[in-house]
């Protein structure tokens, strides 16, 4: 019978996302696994570990193997209906929490929000403050309610397309966004993970900026005086997005960088 050791050596799969996936399929941690790595397996467990090794090495993304990803310290369901969380997120996040630092009774805006981790993750490090997340896609929005179900979060939901998605005109304290930016013609699309999610999410089918358009052309008239918005984009679009929040009549429009030193997020305030 097959052992922990013999399948893990035989996936041809990179080590960690071998025993990631063989951890997944036993329920049980790595120490467990290296205690009885020439245990004999079950051979459902092995029928299991195989099958989603294959999908793995198809190029199928280990978090939509996993079924969730962490982020901000939390796990997340996740799944073909939703983008994957990425670590380069969490500075939008990060940014977002320290505008609200020094104030109570402030209300944020989500939009687009996927699986939730951003008005999740603000929601359970903010819990005083009144968060609104917002998607197109139902299925989207079912994952990100039953994460923030799972987590403990108070975060509200609503369906539509971006603004539309407000049944009236509202002001908010801060609006956040990681909203599909990357181009039609960028090659990536055709690449690694970004196969398998879904495309809405990842491109407008133009020149990657009609939704950050969007938004940031309607968040004048969605924030509270002093209110600001922050907003992720592609590795060279920062200089456009800037450009985008000047016209809009935003303050202080300014770019941060990421762990990698790309400007990743741009904002402004009314």
């Amino acid at each position: 019978m097959a052992t922990a050791k013999d399948i893990l050596f035989a996936a041809g799969l990179p080590r960690l996302e071998a025993r990631m996936l063989l951890e997944h399929v036993l329920q049980k941690p790595r120490s467990w696994i290296l205690a009885h790595d020439t245990d004999p397996l079950p051979p459902e467990a092995v029928r299991a570990y195989t099958v989603l090794a294959a999908r793995r090495a198809a190029g199928e993304p280990i978090a939509y193997l996993l079924g969730e990803r962490e982020f901000m310290g939390h796990a997340f369901k996740v799944g073909p209906d939703v983008l994957i969380p990425r670590p380069e997120t969490e500075l939008l996040v990060e940014t977002g929490l320290e505008w609200l630092q020094g104030f109570d009774s402030l209300s944020v805006l989500d939009m687009g929000t996927g699986s939730g981790a951003i008005a999740i993750s603000i929601a359970l490090a903010r819990p005083d403050v009144a968060v609104l997340a917002t998607d197109y896609s139902l299925a989207a929005l079912k994952v990100a309610a039953e994460n923030a179900l799972r987590l403990k979060a108070r975060v509200h939901f609503a369906p539509g397309d971006w603004y539309q998605a407000l049944t009236a005109v509202r002001k908010f304290d801060l609006i956040v966004s990681n909203p599909p930016y990357i181009s039609r013609q960028d090659p990536h699309l055709e690449q690694g993970d970004l196969r398998f999610e879904p495309r809405q999410a990842l491109t407008d089918d133009a020149d990657g900026l009609a939704a950050l358009r969007t938004i940031i052309a309607g968040a004048p008239e969605h924030l509270k005086p002093g209110g600001a918005i922050w907003v992720e984009h592609g590795w060279d679009q920062a200089p456009a997005v800037r450009r985008l929040l000047e016209a809009a009549g935003l303050r202080g429009v300014a770019s941060r960088r990421d762990l990698a030193g790309i400007e990743r997020i741009s904002g402004g305030y009314l």
